[in-house]
Parts: C-alpha cells; sequence; structure tokens
C-alpha cells in the first residue's frame, strides 16, 4: 500500500530499505521453500513412473532454486543501489 501513486524511483528507494529488503528476503525464501515443498508432493502423488518421478523432482528443485536466487538477486541489487 506504501507503494500506491509513487514512481520507479520512490518505489525502488522504499523496497531498498534495509527492513524492507530482510522481510523480501524471508518471504522469497519461505515461498520458494513452499512451492519447491508442494508441487514435490504433486509429483509424488501423481506420477507413476519412477524414472519420470525422479526427473520431475529433480527439474521442480532446479526450477524452485532459480527462482529464488533470481528473486534474491533482484532484491540484493535493489537494496544495494546498484
Amino acid at each position: 500500500m506504501m507503494l500506491l501513486g509513487r514512481n520507479q524511483a520512490g518505489a525502488a528507494q522504499i523496497l531498498g530499505s534495509l527492513p524492507i529488503a530482510i522481510i523480501l528476503l524471508l518471504f522469497i525464501v519461505a515461498s520458494a521453500w513452499h512451492m519447491k515443498i508442494g508441487m514435490q508432493v504433486v509429483i509424488e502423488d501423481y506420477v507413476q513412473s519412477e524414472k519420470l518421478k525422479i526427473a520431475a523432482i529433480m527439474a521442480n528443485n532446479f526450477f524452485a532454486m532459480a527462482v529464488a536466487l533470481a528473486s534474491i538477486y533482484a532484491i540484493l541489487k535493489l537494496s544495494s543501489g546498484v
């Protein structure tokens, strides 16, 4: 709600502050972990082939890690002011 009506520089200033950046980092880690576990349960329940199940779980782990790292990088870049 604090970002409504602000331009990009104002939003970057608010999102780049240390307390907000820490909260966003914690939220990203928790969300990525939740996404990984949720999809893993679906894969384990509904994929019948063992080889396909292992491949899908590996892809799920990679995707969750890639999303988390990209998001963490973006927040750290925003908070460092670069």
